[in-house]
């Protein structure tokens, strides 16, 4: 899977397999889960809607989201950064990772491209590991 802003792939786990393997595999990277959304059970408490289980987590890697907001007070709009962990209509998990590159050129800073970058290739390394 990849898109303007985002890159992932289907996992052959089960989902909370699935969140625990993509965890780990974030600490190993340097990276924490500073929050943990369960879409569907939001919207299904909130609106009665039935869907397949979907989660966003939030990952911050805390020296590089430092260094960031060292450059640009204002960059935290735009963290942490955002791992999708959801069940497809055919049951299968897919790992979903939003692309820093593509967010943060958004951010004119001369250190804040590479600090994507960086984040960019630990987020790829965390893919692959699953």
């Amino acid at each position: 899977m990849r898109s303007d802003f985002g890159f992932g792939k289907l996992v052959g786990q089960d989902f909370d397999a699935a969140i625990d393997n993509v965890t780990a595999a974030l600490e190993q990277e340097g990276f924490g889960v500073l929050s943990d959304i369960d879409v569907a059970d939001k919207l299904n408490t909130k609106l009665g809607a039935d869907m397949k289980r979907y989660r966003i987590l939030g990952a911050c890697n805390p020296s590089l989201a430092h260094q960031a907001i060292q450059a640009v007070p204002d960059i935290g709009l735009l963290l942490p950064c955002n791992v999708l962990v959801r069940e497809t209509d055919s049951g299968d998990v897919e790992v979903s990772f939003m692309d820093p590159a593509s967010v943060m050129s958004l951010v004119d800073h001369p250190d804040v491209a590479g600090l994507a970058s960086d984040v960019k290739e630990r987020l790829e390394r965390v893919r692959d590991a699953l």
